[in-house]
């Protein structure tokens, strides 16, 4: 039997789906919803200063007291989270490089505490289209 090209071996994903996270750090960032999934109770945000890996867009997990129908999408959040961090061994990193090249040591979690709107004057903006 001939594997698919596209297939991870077990042992990767074993380790992967299996991934041990320590205990999480409380990070603050400023941003904004970009889309909302109600049915999975996530959001995916784009932050203006990246999380440690260096994304700036990152999906995060609401808690029950936070309503997603509450949230809007493109106005500015200051964004209160949790960053749960599973580090992967050497040798699946190393798959993932060369065989997918894919640069991941690594996987994270991101689940939101607390979030509060911040005013930007953002009704501002629209007398910035007028040419002078």
């Amino acid at each position: 039997m001939v594997k698919k090209k596209d297939e991870i071996p077990d042992w990767v994903s074993d380790e992967i789906q299996n991934a041990k996270f320590k205990k999480p750090e409380e990070l603050k960032r400023t941003g904004y919803v970009l889309e909302l999934y109600d049915s999975d109770n996530k959001i995916d945000t784009q932050l203006y200063d990246p999380v440690e890996d260096g994304r700036h867009i990152v999906t995060m997990d609401l808690p029950k007291k936070i309503k997603i129908g509450e949230l809007e999408k493109g106005v500015v959040y200051e964004f209160t989270f949790d960053q749960y961090k599973a580090p992967l061994s050497k040798k699946v990193s190393e798959y993932l490089e060369k065989e997918k090249e894919i640069e991941m040591n690594a996987i994270y979690q991101f689940e939101l505490k607390s979030l509060e709107l911040l005013d930007v004057g953002s009704n501002e903006s629209a007398d910035d289209d007028t040419e002078e």
